[in-house]
């Protein structure tokens, strides 16, 4: 511009008839405000001087044509760009190597588009979708299969298995009881209703029973101790002519000596051995 103003203000030389610079209302000879006020440029590291473009980021300045990508030495003015490790690089260079492969489609998720993350891997939004209606997941539950991803009305329809009992489906856990799954609160005793996932139970008639149960439906009595015989965990009973003893309460009548293995004597309600039976 030409100068209204007379001298400089650093060399005081005047300024009439030549270009100059102001910076706080002072002027300066083209001269001195490049020496003094310049900007070095990051490329080249030489001053950014007062009639060339500087292009600033960050606090860091460059020359019109030293802004450029790192690795590919395109121009970046009036482009995209990113940044990284102080390196300025064009999309497509950044991309290629730092950007994330979708899962799905194992292209690159360019930078500003917008990616889901499940599980440690990242897919387009395009491409997170349920296998099996192809629509798409976005932030909806999901449930993952041989590292495919669907939706849970899908996958219900697809695999899961439902309750014999209440013909729900069992999303976690369960029991098989008779080659059929069930629910672990389903899975209850055809007495009592007690759970019995766990705990030790006997089958009668495909249904499953509580030892007590069991025990108070089904158990022959002890003839000796009248208490139900279970043969639970392989435990040893004795049955003569309908009447069944514990293998520990089949003992002579007068003597307790057992008669497990041995020969033994009926006398009325009574088992005696061979001794007692004969006196």
């Amino acid at each position: 511009m030409t100068s209204n103003h007379t001298d400089c203000h650093y060399c005081q030389q005047s300024l009439c008839g030549r270009k100059y610079a102001l910076r706080e209302e002072s002027a300066y000879c083209v001269t001195c405000y490049d020496s003094l006020f310049a900007n070095p440029c990051e490329e080249c590291k030489q001053p950014i001087e007062c009639d060339s473009k500087d292009l600033a980021y960050k606090g860091r300045h460059w020359h019109e044509g030293c802004f450029k990508c790192a690795k590919c030495s395109r121009s970046l003015v009036e482009k995209p760009f990113a940044a990284k490790d102080e390196l300025l690089l064009c999309t497509e260079c950044y991309s290629d190597e730092y950007s994330s492969k979708c899962f799905h489609c194992q292209k690159t998720i360019m930078p500003g588009s917008r990616k889901m993350e499940f599980k440690g891997n990242s897919w387009h939004e395009s491409c997170f979708i349920c296998q099996y209606c192809r629509q798409p997941l976005g932030t909806k539950p999901l449930i993952t299969k041989d590292n495919e991803n669907y939706c849970v009305p899908c996958f219900e329809k697809q695999f899961a298995h439902h309750c014999y009992s209440c013909k729900k489906v069992i999303t976690s856990g369960g029991v098989t009881y008779h080659d059929q799954p069930w629910h672990k609160e389903c899975f209850v005793c055809a007495g009592c209703k007690t759970q019995l996932s766990g705990q030790r139970f006997i089958s009668k008639d495909e249904y499953p029973y509580c030892v007590d149960c069991f025990s108070k439906l089904y158990a022959k009595k002890c003839a000796a101790c009248k208490k139900p015989i279970t043969a639970l965990g392989g435990a040893k009973f004795i049955s003569f002519e309908e009447r069944q003893w514990h293998g520990e309460c089949f003992n002579c009548a007068k003597c307790s000596v057992s008669l497990v293995g041995h020969g033994f004597i009926t006398r009325q309600d009574d088992v005696l051995c061979h001794e007692c039976g004969s006196a």
